[in-house]
C-alpha cells in the first residue's frame, strides 16, 4: 500500500507499523490458526532453548531469530503446514521425511515435529555463526 498518507500528509511506513508494540512473536502466535499454534509454540520453545542468546523478533512477517546480527532461523504458519527457514546444509538427510526447498522445511499441520533434529539444527546454525565470527563482534 504505497502512497498511504496520514492526515498530516506524511507517508505511513507500513513496515514500521508491523513493529509496533503488541505485534511481536507472542502476538503472531496468538493470531495463528488453532491447528498451527501448538507447532509454532513448540518451535519457539525449541529455538529459544537451543539458542538462548539469539534475538527474537518479527522479520519478514514471521518469528525470526538472529545471533550476533546473523540469521539463525525463522518460522511461519501456512494453511497446510508450518515452515522452518534456515540453510539446511548438513541436515538434508535428517529433514528428508518432510518437503524441503532451498533453506526451508515444511511440517504438515498436525504432524509431530522432529524436536531433536530441530534442536540440533539450531545449535549447528549458532555454532556456524560463532565459527565465522569468533570474537562475537558481528
Amino acid at each position: 500500500m504505497t502512497g498511504a498518507r496520514r492526515r498530516s500528509g506524511r507517508s505511513i511506513n507500513r513496515r514500521a507499523v508491523g513493529r509496533a508494540p503488541g505485534n511481536g512473536v507472542a502476538s503472531y502466535l496468538a493470531k495463528a490458526s488453532p491447528e498451527a499454534r501448538p507447532m509454532l509454540v513448540e518451535l519457539r520453545r525449541l529455538v529459544r532453548s537451543a539458542a538462548p542468546s539469539a534475538v527474537e523478533e518479527i522479520r519478514y512477517g514471521m518469528p525470526y531469530y538472529r545471533y550476533r546480527g546473523r540469521a539463525v532461523v525463522g518460522f511461519a504458519a501456512f494453511s497446510k503446514h508450518v515452515s522452518l527457514f534456515g540453510s539446511l546444509a548438513g541436515f538434508e538427510r535428517e529433514f528428508s521425511p518432510f518437503k524441503t526447498r532451498s533453506g526451508t522445511v515444511q511440517f504438515p499441520l498436525g504432524s509431530p515435529l522432529p524436536t531433536d533434529t530441530i534442536r540440533r539444527f539450531v545449535v549447528l546454525r549458532v555454532r556456524r555463526i560463532e565459527a565465522t565470527d569468533p570474537g562475537g563482534k558481528g
